[in-house]
C-alpha cells in the first residue's frame, strides 16, 4: 500500500499532508510507546543527504513521545543502522518507526516525487547494499534516475533539488505531528470543589477566579 505526491504539483504539500494522517492513523498511543523517526543516508552525496537534512529540520521538534534520529550531524548510514535500530529496541518496548530515505528512480517522469508506503523499506537497495528493512511506514524521496554508476549519480544530484523534496516532507511530518501530539495551551482545567471535579477552558476559570466563583486548593 503506497501513495505518491509530485512535489512539482501546486498541491503537494497539502495532498501529501493528508496522506500522512491516513498512514500515522496506525500509530495507537496504547499500543506504542514513542513515535520514532529514522532519517537514513549521509551528507557525503548531495542525493543521499535528503533524509539527513529533514532530521536537521525536524531536530528541533521539541514534542512527547516522538524521538527523531538522523541529522547531517549524526547520520544515520550503512555503518550505523543497525547500531541505532539496537538502541530504539532497547530504549522502547513498542515504537511505531517512520523511516525516510532517498532513492534512485527507474523513469525520468519519476523524480521529484514523494512516496509514503506502509511497511519497511529496504535502505541502500538503490546503490546494491542489502540492510536491515526499516520502520512501520517509510517515506521515500525520488532525487534522481538509476540504473547506471548509482553513486555517482547521487553525488551529482542538485542540492536544490534534494531542498525542495526535504522542505516538503519535513514540513507536513511537523504539520501532522504536532496535530497528534502538542498539547494545546487551551484545555480543561479540573478544579477541586466540594462535590468533586469541576471542568472548565481556561477562559472560564480565569472568569471564575476573578469573580471569586472557585477557590484554589494546593
Amino acid at each position: 500500500m503506497s501513495n505518491s505526491f509530485n512535489s512539482d504539483d501546486i498541491n503537494c504539500l497539502e495532498d501529501y499532508i493528508n496522506g500522512l494522517r491516513e498512514y500515522i492513523k496506525e500509530y495507537d498511543i496504547n499500543k506504542h510507546d514513542a513515535l520514532v523517526i529514522v532519517n537514513i543516508g549521509t551528507d557525503r552525496a548531495t542525493g543521499d543527504a535528503l533524509a539527513p537534512i529533514v532530521g536537521n529540520k525536524l531536530k528541533d521538534l521539541k514534542l512527547k513521545n516522538v524521538c527523531i534520529y538522523g541529522n547531517l550531524d549524526n547520520p544515520v548510514h550503512a555503518k550505523n543502522l543497525d547500531k541505532t535500530l539496537n538502541e530504539i529496541h532497547n530504549k522502547f518496548i513498542n515504537p511505531f518507526i517512520i523511516a525516510i530515505d532517498a532513492c534512485l528512480g527507474r523513469l525520468e517522469s519519476s523524480i521529484g516525487k514523494i512516496t509514503i508506503s506502509k511497511g519497511t523499506i529496504n535502505p541502500g537497495a538503490g546503490v546494491g547494499k542489502k540492510l536491515t528493512p526499516v520502520g512501520d511506514i517509510s517515506i521515500v524521496g525520488i532525487v534522481n534516475i538509476g540504473g547506471c554508476i548509482e553513486m555517482m549519480v547521487l553525488q551529482n544530484t542538485r542540492l536544490s533539488f534534494v531542498m525542495k523534496l526535504a522542505n516538503i516532507i519535513a514540513d507536513g511530518l511537523a504539520v501532522v505531528l504536532r496535530e497528534m501530539f502538542e498539547t494545546e495551551i487551551i484545555e480543561e482545567i479540573a478544579v477541586d470543589k466540594e462535590q468533586g471535579v469541576e471542568v472548565f477552558s481556561i477562559k472560564e476559570f480565569l472568569h471564575k477566579i476573578l469573580s471569586k466563583k472557585v477557590k484554589l486548593v494546593f
